[in-house]
């Protein structure tokens, strides 16, 4: 049977819950040291929260709002390069889909 306890610890770890205001400040803080090349590991040490926390938090909160995931280090100037670059690759399957659902159409062979 696995125990909750760390090695050698005679106490069992407690779970530690976090306010929206941290996590929310922690997200931007993440965004803002990640920019300047810091790893996610060094800020997890500096919050004293796991660096996989800080990746969920971050994940939730571009999923919250809507907003795509930014590429670490990518300027916004590269991020908007990649993203009309995606549009205009979903605007060429889109039509194709279009072309290739009316070719089986028996009005679209006239």
């Amino acid at each position: 049977m696995k125990s909750n306890c760390k090695a050698g610890s005679a106490e069992p770890r407690e779970r530690r819950a976090f306010s929206a205001e941290f996590k929310a400040e922690a997200v931007r803080l993440v965004e803002e040291r990640r920019a300047l090349g810091v790893s996610l590991s060094q800020i997890g040490r500096e919050l004293e929260v796991r660096p996989d926390q800080l990746r969920a938090w971050t994940q939730q909160q571009q999923y919250a709002t809507g907003a795509e995931p930014r590429i670490p280090g990518e300027t916004l100037e590269q991020e908007n390069r990649r993203l009309r670059r995606e549009v205009a690759e979903l605007r060429q399957e889109q039509a194709f889909a279009k072309n290739w659902s009316h070719a089986g159409c028996a009005t679209c062979w006239t």
